[in-house]
């Protein structure tokens, strides 16, 4: 999947964070070779709220669809509903839609969200960004119409996590990427950190279940612990380490599903259970 903001203080601003940020998580589900078609439903929760800027609680749910092949490319569908509950009874209802497409072999992404704050819909965001040569060329219909071109090594969602994936099979433990997805007003481009664990074989024994490990397709697949955090590329920083716009923790599995996610927005950390998980069959390539 396709956002990322920072977190602010107010129930607008935070709402809109969670939003954007969870919008990645069809990166996480759409990964790997093979890739496995389906679908799966996330529970949220608040699991900590810390700093000035806390809120008293948060809860949603995310429904995502991947599907497609490496043919015709992969087609993810992702919508999610939360609340935000700022203190003294002041509720952000957060409804986000995205729909993205992208080529197999990276060289083209299609993207549009929409997002609704309580009874307000935001502009749109629509666009596409085709890979030539050294270069890619971003072609936005919302907000605004605007072409602008990005350093060709960046990569989109699913090329992020097939790095990822490489990487964790290659033993790595450490992974830099520059990833553009659409994010914020279509213009987003974030430098990314990714920290692999040791993998986790199927055979081990599970602490806390759910759908993803008792699927028989599921079962004897490898994943890894991994946490990506995410910074402004063009944030000017100050004395010392940038701190990250927000970190996104989860198991990987080697087919690119995703279970156990966590987001930490500095301010609260959001978790996502996987509450049922259905695969979908996929048309062979000819």
């Amino acid at each position: 999947m396709a956002c990322s903001v920072p977190v602010r203080a107010l129930a607008f601003s935070a709402a809109a964070s969670l939003l954007t940020g969870f919008a990645n998580v069809p990166a996480l589900a759409a990964a790997g070779g093979p890739f496995l078609a389906h679908q799966a439903l996330y529970e949220l929760k608040l699991v900590k709220s810390r700093g000035s800027n806390a809120i008293s609680g948060a809860r949603g749910r995310i429904l995502y669809n991947f599907s497609g092949s490496a043919c015709e490319g992969y087609t993810s569908e992702f919508r999610q509903v939360s609340e935000l509950d700022s203190g003294e009874g002041k509720l952000t209802l957060s409804d986000l839609r995205s729909h993205s497409w992208e080529d197999a072999a990276g060289k083209s992404y299609r993207f549009k969200i929409d997002t609704r704050m309580n009874d307000t819909a935001a502009a749109p965001v629509d666009g596409m960004a085709e890979r030539v040569g050294d270069r890619i060329t971003v072609k936005l219909k919302a907000p605004v119409a605007k072409t602008f071109e990005l350093d060709g090594k960046i990569v989109f969602p699913t090329e992020q996590i097939q790095h990822i994936i490489a990487a964790a099979r290659e033993g790595k433990s450490v992974l830099e990427l520059t990833v553009y997805d659409g994010s914020d007003n279509g213009e987003k481009v974030y430098n990314t950190l990714s920290v692999i664990g040791q993998p986790i074989p199927g055979t081990r024994d599970i602490a806390t279940p759910d759908p993803s490990t008792a699927n028989d397709q599921m079962k004897a697949l490898t994943r890894w612990p991994v946490t990506v955090s995410y910074y402004d590329r063009d944030a000017k920083t100050k004395e010392g380490e940038q701190t990250p716009v927000y970190a996104m923790s989860f198991e990987l599995f080697e087919n690119g599903v995703s279970r156990a996610l966590v987001l930490d927005y500095n301010d609260f950390v959001i978790a996502g259970a996987m509450g049922r998980f259905d695969v979908k069959d996929t048309k062979p390539c000819k």
